[in-house]
């Protein structure tokens, strides 16, 4: 056979491309242990980063200081701690992609363009001396041009916004890609997410937000340049923040905290790391 044949070169490159795709495939194996204790790592960060135990310069030992959040796998129908779940590797796009465990939704209800939603979620809660303190709750739904994947955490009263983050997104960087802004996120701190109905308010209104507005509690300024992705934030945190997301959830801890007893008088156990 000739160096230069067509047989030859054929041959040639796929020994290459079977080599090549057998290295691919081996450094995958090698290496998914390690990409999924990254994910676990980032995803403890995340979480702590809500519930305010750490800051965004922490250097702190992540996993000692996730020993005080609480997971729970809840039912997001009833709102009930559920067993049968490992919180440690719980996959929600898995149990929402498996039509056992989520079911379709209308266009009327599909507020944050999910198409489906699980029944089941993972959420994280902070107590201290057996009072609630915090509660992180995972968010995600359309923007513009991508599924906007965040943590909002609401505070022991489950109104009071004391973080709101996205930790995923492909939005247009400069415009909608600036929900990562630090100064917008601080926005959102203080805000309240319920209003005397119990209704879930919270909005990005185009512009800034009236200071004088009876609105004003509920809204947070706009993205310039990116009504879209505004929009998109506020429908996501309207859908998992009403009865089709953690309403059940957030109305039973209300009466689990209302029921509970004084805590005694101590000394606060949980502080941030510095």
């Amino acid at each position: 056979m000739r160096n230069d044949s067509f047989l030859r070169t054929l041959t040639t490159a796929t020994i290459v491309c079977l080599v090549c795709s057998m290295l691919v495939s081996a450094a995958t194996v090698a290496l998914r242990p390690l990409q999924e204790r990254n994910r676990a790592w980032d995803r403890k960060r995340n979480v702590l980063l809500a519930a305010g135990l750490i800051d965004e310069n922490a250097t702190a030992d992540i996993d000692a200081l996730f020993r005080q959040i609480e997971p729970q796998v809840i039912d997001l129908d009833t709102g009930k701690a559920v067993d049968g779940f490992d919180p440690e590797t719980f996959d929600a796009v898995a149990v929402q992609r498996n039509p056992h465990t989520s079911r379709t939704l209308s266009p009327a209800e599909d507020l944050a363009g999910l198409k489906r939603r699980e029944r089941y979620e993972l959420v994280y809660l902070l107590r201290n001396n057996g009072r609630l303190q915090r509660v992180v709750l995972p968010v995600r739904g359309k923007g513009l041009w991508s599924t906007m994947w965040g943590l909002v955490a609401l505070g022991p009263d489950l109104n009071t916004v004391e973080s709101f983050a996205f930790f995923a997104h492909g939005e247009t960087p400069g415009l909608g890609g600036e929900v990562d802004n630090p100064r917008w996120k601080a926005l959102w701190i203080g805000k309240k997410a319920f209003d005397a109905q119990g209704r879930p308010r919270l909005e990005v209104v185009k512009g800034a937000v009236a200071p004088d507005s009876p609105e004003a509690v509920h809204q947070v300024d706009g993205l310039s340049g990116a009504t879209l992705t505004g929009n998109g934030v506020t429908n996501l945190l309207r859908f998992w923040l009403g009865e089709q997301g953690y309403g059940p959830l957030l109305e039973r801890l209300r009466a689990e905290s209302a029921a509970a007893p004084a805590p005694a008088a101590a000394h606060a156990s949980i502080r941030p790391a510095t």
